[in-house]
């Protein structure tokens, strides 16, 4: 029997619905006694902020894990076949993603990895990818991107939302999942998938199939560039090495159109379609052989309004009878999730501390007042002494700590946006003195949100 979900009905937002009471039953996720899980109903249930038991996720992760352990190094896909970048966590604009795509039956889906981190989903994409992977073997495939590692996963939020909504064990468990993952693909036999690109070590299509993939990637060599490299960031593909050091990342490399022409023409490919680097439009198309050429790398990103603040589109590639395709869709309002997974009291904290500064600063403020309107000369001089400057100094420190607390308290979402975005989870030095616009405004372009964010594009040390 289901449990009433808002039984003294003091729900606050009624036309909210709540989300279920208990774990989806095991009947419903394996009905008939069937060796796969239910995925329509778990998306069901997932999309209502469901959850899931620790033994049934445990179950899917590890059958899942085995499948993919049974895959290839570099996977071989015909049309049609739909091609998803990044997600990272963003478990609503996945399922917009199932709408725009195509049928699981009819259509192939090749995911280019960083399927976690940054978002508040991310258990519950991997949870559905794993359950859909499982029931159609053959036509979807995951690849596997740079987030999907334990130094990413710890250093972003991915463990810690393993950890709040589950245990260590299930981490744990994700991630030998991850090690499990194809890392890239052959399309069409003319494209190849990748999450990052090419690299210095990369000669062959056989450099891929040899690799030993089942481990944590390393922070050089050909495994490590797969997952980190990027094109670099100008219209005519020119860089000044045929590989750069890749000081953004701070490991791997930029490749060119040297390097790209290379590697594409000894392996007899037309592009390469790769992730891992944030569009604004979802897509984009590096024209290096002249506008009337093929693009020779073609960049896509899957999460649109990335962060929550990028306000970027989201795109996929649609490839069907040999005909290459872009779907850019905006972004799903999804469920609010305090930030960091916090509980209400740490939430209400920067409130607490406004009003118990109000309090002092009436404090200080009136006994400031009572020596300017004393008329007794002694105590004038002693006003114009230095430690009624001190005491002056105190006042304006506590009045400028009332209005940062008080841009904190109002604008608290806009404000944990920007420490997600920020290098140490902080948010920029003086910002918060300058007030509600300065804070809106810095998260308010795609090019700003991209400044602030650049330090967490860089692998950690």
């Amino acid at each position: 029997m289901e449990p009433i979900l808002d039984p003294l009905n003091d729900r606050f937002l009624k036309d909210l619905p709540a989300p279920p009471g208990r774990p989806i039953s095991r009947e419903l996720l394996y009905p008939s006694g069937q060796t796969v899980p239910n995925w329509r109903a778990l998306q069901t249930h997932l999309q209502k902020e469901g959850r899931v038991l620790k033994s049934e996720c445990i179950e899917i992760i590890s059958q899942a894990a085995s499948l993919l352990m049974s895959e290839s190094n570099l996977l071989e896909l015909v049309d049609p076949v739909t091609i998803v970048g990044d997600i990272h966590g963003q478990f609503y604009d996945m399922l917009r993603i199932f709408d725009l795509g195509g049928n699981f039956d009819s259509t192939k889906y090749l995911f280019l990895g960083d399927y976690v981190d940054r978002g508040s989903f991310s258990i519950e994409v991997i949870l559905l990818l794993y359950s859909i992977k499982l029931n159609y073997p053959k036509t979807v495939f995951l690849l596997r991107g740079n987030h999907e590692c334990r130094q990413m996963s710890s250093f972003f939020n991915f463990r810690s939302e393993c950890l709040y909504k589950y245990d260590l064990e299930v981490y744990d468990m994700i991630m030998d999942s991850f090690d499990a993952m194809p890392i890239a693909c052959i399309v069409n036999n003319k494209f190849i998938g990748v999450h990052g690109g090419i690299s210095p070590e990369l000669v062959s299509l056989q450099d891929i199939i040899d690799l030993q993939r089942v481990t944590e990637p390393p922070r050089s060599g050909l495994f490590c560039d797969l997952l980190w490299s990027d094109p670099v960031d100008n219209e005519s593909g020119q860089c000044s090495e045929k590989f750069k050091s890749n000081e953004v990342r701070g490991c791997s490399f930029y490749y060119g159109v040297a390097a790209i022409n290379s590697f594409l023409k000894k392996n007899k490919l037309l592009s390469v379609i790769r992730a891992h680097e944030v569009q604004i439009d979802g897509y984009k198309m590096h024209k290096w052989n002249g506008s009337t050429g093929f693009p020779v790398v073609i960049t896509i990103f899957s999460a649109p309004n990335y962060c929550d603040v990028y306000n970027n589109k989201g795109a996929v590639v649609k490839f069907n009878n040999n005909v290459l395709n872009i779907q850019q869709y905006n972004y799903t309002v999804h469920p609010y999730i305090l930030p960091n997974f916090m509980d209400i009291f740490n939430w209400s904290i920067p409130f607490v501390i406004e009003k118990v500064l109000e309090m002092l600063y009436q404090v200080v403020k009136t006994s400031d007042e009572d020596v300017i309107e004393s008329s007794d000369k002694k105590v004038v001089i002693e006003y114009n002494h230095p430690k009624a400057e001190i005491f002056r100094n105190k006042v304006r420190a506590v009045s400028k700590m009332m209005k940062m607390l008080k841009t904190l308290r109002e604008d608290k979402e806009i404000i944990i946006q920007l420490k997600g975005l920020c290098p140490d989870n902080r948010i920029p030095r003086g910002l918060l003195q300058q007030g509600r616009d300065a804070i809106i405004g810095a998260v308010d372009t795609f090019n700003k949100a991209k400044e602030w964010d650049l330090e967490n594009e860089k692998r950690p040390q």
